[in-house]
């Protein structure tokens, strides 16, 4: 279904709400670490203003679980956002009530107003709880753009019920659009041969994408710490390594799946292990014939792993990356996902990263600009590879429909 677009719209005059992913990853001390979700709003955000418009954004950050937490507030977002646009950017004490309706009402054009964390209330990830709350956001606005790929597979208020209060009216932002057309483009239709590296702690949240992948691409490479529940279920010793014993049953199915497709399963063949889940434990390098001994843990891929993936990786067309392949929040354990950030981002094949962890990495060592496409979301991008549409696509507006006016 073709959907409309932020640019069919008219928008002179008028008051726009707009679904951004401001949910940037905090330090300690409530500091943006990563800007580039706010980043990849700017330009639906200019647009709307330099074509007369006024901008009512929306977004969550973090996991508040319906509560409100100051410490999951958007204020840091909101002078980020100040920063980056040139111009003092409102800040709403909340995201619904009768103080937000006024300072949306009162909102002039060229203002732009950022609403208060979504996830404060749970209807939002939760639309029955409260169908009043999409409704009061809808009040606020006479135009409605989805500009947050990160959160289109969520079927949250933000996402979806808000949309059916803008019949016609429903957009995607430039943000969304460029993220659809890459995503179609590059792994819906990849040139080939096409290979994905998956990382991540759970197979249990990525085993639906694992399967997809399996019948879409040619050779499937998995990392991290879902590689330890693979290795049980090969009746590798794993020692203290984190796995899932509820999955062990659906790893080997996948293995299974990979064999009959004949499509190569590349898993780690050697491992930097520890003896604690900490930077500055004793470490050793062991061959995955070996097993991991008791009271260690994998924490990174190995030398001859990375070497192995290296060459094997010069045979791609295309390539999605998703998922770190070891702690790489430690220094000592980064070095695993920094040396395949670093062999994907010299290819001549098209390169897709996604995931807020994978991104935040490649951005962090200089290798982003690189990259074919970095994608905003990542848990979407593994939707969107796996089912081909996504719920916060399919709650906007038909083309066909009639363009507001």
């Amino acid at each position: 279904m073709p959907i409309l677009t932020l640019q069919e719209l008219d928008l002179l005059g008028k008051k726009v709400l707009m679904r951004v992913d401001f949910n940037v990853p905090l330090n300690k001390e409530g500091t943006i670490i990563d800007n580039t979700r706010i980043k990849e709003s700017i330009p639906s955000i200019a647009y709307i203003i330099k074509a007369g418009g006024s901008v009512i954004l929306m977004s969550h950050l973090g996991r508040p679980n319906g509560r409100k937490d100051p410490l999951l507030s958007l204020k840091p977002c909101v002078q980020e956002l100040s920063q980056l646009l040139k111009i003092p950017v409102q800040m709403a004490k909340d995201c619904v009530g009768e103080e937000v309706s006024s300072q949306a009402h009162n909102l002039k054009a060229g203002e732009v107003l950022l609403l208060e964390n979504l996830r404060f209330y749970p209807a939002e990830e939760k639309p029955s709880l409260d169908p009043l709350f999409a409704k009061q956001l809808a009040s606020f606005a006479d135009l409605y753009v989805n500009d947050a790929f990160g959160t289109a597979h969520r079927n949250h208020s933000s996402t979806c019920a808000v949309a059916s209060y803008f019949p016609g009216k429903a957009a995607a932002g430039l943000l969304l659009q460029k993220e659809i057309q890459a995503l179609t483009s590059l792994l819906i239709n990849p040139k080939r041969p096409f290979f994905a590296l998956i990382g991540g702690a759970k197979i249990s949240t990525k085993l639906g994408v694992l399967k997809a992948l399996a019948s879409k691409t040619e050779a499937l490479f998995v990392g991290g710490a879902m590689a330890f529940t693979f290795f049980k279920a090969l009746g590798i010793k794993i020692g203290s390594s984190p796995h899932e014993d509820d999955q062990l049953e659906a790893a080997s199915a996948l293995i299974a799946l990979c064999q009959k497709k004949q499509i190569p399963l590349h898993l780690p063949t050697d491992l930097v292990i520890a003896d604690a889940f900490s930077n500055e434990a004793t470490t050793q390098i062991v061959n995955l014939s070996q097993g991991i001994p008791d009271g260690w843990e994998g924490m990174d891929i190995g030398p001859q792993t990375c070497k192995n993936w290296s060459l094997a990786l010069k045979e791609a067309a295309t390539i999605f990356w998703n998922g770190p392949f070891g702690v790489f929040e430690f220094p000592r354990f980064s070095q695993g996902t920094r040396h395949i950030a670093k062999v994907l981002s010299k290819l001549k094949a098209l390169t897709v990263v996604g995931g807020g962890d994978s991104v935040a990495a490649v951005n962090q060592w200089g290798f982003a600009s690189q990259f074919t496409h970095v994608s905003t979301g990542g848990g979407a991008a593994l939707e969107y590879i796996e089912y081909g549409h996504l719920p916060g696509i399919d709650a906007l507006s038909n083309i066909n429909s009639t363009v507001a006016k």
